[in-house]
């Protein structure tokens, strides 16, 4: 008896996805519930179960193809794997491996004995053993089902690195030549192509402008040293500076309420709410999960929040419910060592701020010119909401919250 596969709903108007990955291949056995496929949306990776225990069969739609809701991608056989034909290791289609693909994985047992392995890697990790120089065959991979993951190339890369470097020995004569000028094309994902069309549709649509500060950082960092060990103990988190931006952002949006303003046609929608967008890096481009209610939480559940987005952005985990809405937008550059920047709002709303990294730089206090750790901050606005006074004021309010954080406890 034969089951077929359909595409799952996939959350509030999202009617259709691309195959992003066969978790299973024809004749490979099957747990009720165990994932078979990797489906890419727009925002999120959803993973398809399979309905029963049997056989892998036939799949009916090929990697990168879109597929709506309710369409049958594949079937699965009744039975054990042992009343399917097996199929040889060889066998498998390196054709499928030029697709992007939300978990960078791959069965590591099958690039081992394969010539073709390098053709088998997900983008993601085949840029990062190129990178590197490490031999993929060589790693033990981590992920489901003994896939090798981008962390597994990043430790080997570590290992190898920390261990004697072997003597060299010449290049066999039949290698490929040196100096040469290659190029590799790899398909867009679902997600990169819908992250460049909100971003333009942002500069087209909105009259962005950026103002700039710069906030000294000593209280904060001050506050932390003293008190992460306790906040961790009584929490079982650790204290960041993205709770303290996450709150002082609070302050500033409730006393400049267009900020936290988005434009619906010809009205202006105000929140009496706040609910942060963070942006957070994942393996397939940028995603900004919502931590809701940011007013209303402290500092210990925001900073849970974040860990976890950041987690479950990392193993793409994150579901739609998780993106939907925000209200404003914290994007932090400084975690790569940006400098400054003009960040672009995430339409609908109407402003972002950016974060960049802490450097000591001499400033003046009291006269004097003294050693501090100084960080340029940025907000980006819609200008046809925003003006430059409230913009400026908002972003002030922030400074000074996050230079006095006294502020954020008495609401000043």
């Amino acid at each position: 008896m034969s089951q077929e596969v359909k595409v799952p709903t996939l959350g509030e108007s999202v009617t259709e996805a691309t195959i992003g990955e066969w978790l299973k291949q024809p004749g490979e056995a099957v747990a009720v519930d165990e994932p078979i496929a990797s489906l890419e949306t727009d925002k999120v990776a959803v993973e398809v179960p399979s309905p029963i225990a049997g056989v892998m069969g036939e799949h009916k739609v090929a990697v990168g193809d879109t597929v709506e809701v309710g369409a049958v991608i594949a079937i699965v056989e009744e039975g054990s794997a042992a009343a399917a034909p097996a199929k040889p290791a060889a066998a498998a289609p390196a054709a499928s491996s030029d697709n992007g693909t939300l978990e960078d994985t791959v069965p590591a047992q099958a690039k081992i004995h394969d010539p073709d392995a390098a053709q088998t890697l997900s983008p993601a990790v085949r840029r990062a053993v190129l990178e590197h120089g490490v031999d993929p065959s060589q790693i033990k991979g981590t992920g489901k089902d003994g896939r090798l993951t981008k962390e597994d190339v990043v430790a080997a890369a570590q290992a190898k690195s920390a261990s004697p470097a072997p003597a060299a020995t010449p290049a066999p004569s039949a290698s490929a030549p040196t100096g040469g000028r290659n190029e590799e094309r790899v398909k867009m994902t679902r997600m990169r192509q819908t992250i460049a069309k909100r971003l333009k549709g942002a500069q087209e649509t909105a009259a962005l402008l950026t103002t700039f500060n710069d906030c000294d950082m000593s209280a904060v960092i001050e506050a932390r040293e003293k008190y992460k060990d306790v906040f961790a103990k009584k929490h079982d988190i650790k204290l960041g500076f993205m709770s303290f931006f996450a709150k002082a952002a609070c302050l500033a949006l409730k006393d400049i309420p267009s900020v936290n303003a988005q434009i619906d046609g010809d009205e202006i929608v105000y929140h009496d709410y706040v609910d942060i967008s963070v942006a957070v890096s994942a393996p397939n481009g940028l995603v900004v999960p919502v931590v809701r209610d940011a007013d209303k939480k402290g500092f210990a559940q925001i900073e849970k929040d974040i860990a976890d987005f950041g987690k479950r952005a990392k193993d793409g985990s994150l579901t739609m419910e998780d993106m939907k809405g925000g209200t404003f937008t914290i994007s932090n550059g400084g975690v790569f060592g940006g400098l400054m920047s003009t960040p672009i709002i995430n339409p609908p709303q109407s402003a972002v701020l950016g974060l960049h990294r802490i450097e000591d730089r001499p400033v003046v206090r009291n006269g004097e010119i003294v050693i501090r750790p100084m960080m340029y901050i940025a907000l980006s606005y819609d200008h046809r909401l925003i003006d430059g006074r409230e913009a400026v004021t908002a972003l002030k309010t922030i400074k000074e919250a996050i230079e006095d954080p006294t502020r954020m406890l008495i609401d000043l």
